[in-house]
């Protein structure tokens, strides 16, 4: 059985202004999830699922089903706030989503065996979707995972700071240790993460995940069951997320599992802001300008 691709793309773009999983950035009108979806069919998958929301599925199916449809076999599931265990209600006046881990939950039904993970807004490059695959092709252990890594400064918005997950590696790059700073960006020519009113330097250099990764089946048992001790002590906050880094780290930390991480040459590009959408389609057309893509991506040459 061939592993799956899920792709994250329930997310309303808040600091984007729209939903830029359906943002039109090639020549053809192609988005950033065109060439995610183009690069996993290129490298060897045979199956996506989308994680969208019910109010614009309708327009997302339209936009992508006809382009790749025939393709490689695709599904919807939906992740929506009180899409929850039961025993648990949305607390009144939540409106933000639950986070990553709960919508990586959504497709628990929908994934047989191994599958990779990535986000809809995210440019990981074809060597990234052929690594991942080709770990998964060797690995035979139920507990082994793997992270595709970018070097931080590799991955910073220059209108904005970023969420990234931060990781340290050991001598066999294995994940020792992973943390999710949810506000990297530059100040004075370096490169920090805020906490409140504190600042941290970083070398530019760390690892950091981009959620690109490579998990087996049986991953989503413990990640139900973290999300579940996750609502018990953070469901009645108004913005509490759950990441699904933080049961992987659990888990590495407590022996129950390893992540290889995957070293990744290719730059990695995606859109947080409005105004990343121009590099991003500079990127794109010098891509297509060194022959990795046609101009028209679904078309031919």
């Amino acid at each position: 059985m061939k592993p799956t691709l899920l792709v994250l793309a329930a997310g309303m773009g808040s600091r984007y202004g729209g939903l830029k999983q359906l943002d039109e950035l090639g020549p053809y009108g192609e988005s950033i999830i065109d060439y995610s979806v183009y690069d996993a069919i290129e490298a060897g998958f045979e199956k996506v699922v989308f994680v969208i929301r019910q109010s614009f599925a309708d327009q997302f199916k339209a936009q992508y089903e006809p382009k790749f449809g025939d393709k490689i076999a695709i599904e919807y599931v939906y992740q929506e706030l009180d899409n929850l265990p039961n025993g648990f209600t949305v607390p009144a006046g939540r409106e933000k989503p639950w986070g990553t881990g709960h919508a990586m939950l959504m497709a628990k039904d929908a994934i047989q065996g191994s599958f990779a993970i990535i986000n809809a807004d995210d440019f990981y490059g074809r060597e990234a979707y052929q690594a991942v695959l080709d770990f998964m092709d060797k690995s035979s252990d139920d507990n082994e995972y793997a992270m595709v890594g970018y070097a931080l400064n590799n991955t910073l918005s220059e209108h904005g700071t970023v969420s990234r997950g931060v990781c340290e590696t050991d001598a066999n790059n294995n994940l020792t240790n992973i943390v999710e700073r949810t506000k990297i960006g530059y100040l004075d020519g370096k490169i920090v993460y805020y906490e409140g009113e504190n600042t941290t330097e970083l070398t530019g250099k760390e690892p950091v995940s981009m959620n690109f990764w490579a998990f087996k089946n049986s991953f989503f048992e413990a990640l139900e069951k973290e999300f579940i001790i996750f609502l018990k002590e953070k469901g009645k906050e108004m913005k509490s997320e759950f990441y699904f880094n933080a049961p992987v780290d659990k888990m590495i930390k407590e022996g129950r599992a390893t992540a290889k991480v995957i070293a990744c040459d290719t730059k990695w590009f995606g859109v947080t802001y409005q105004e990343d959408k121009p590099q991003v389609q500079k990127s794109i057309q010098k891509l297509i300008d060194n022959g990795v893509y046609p101009a028209n991506l679904w078309g031919g040459k």
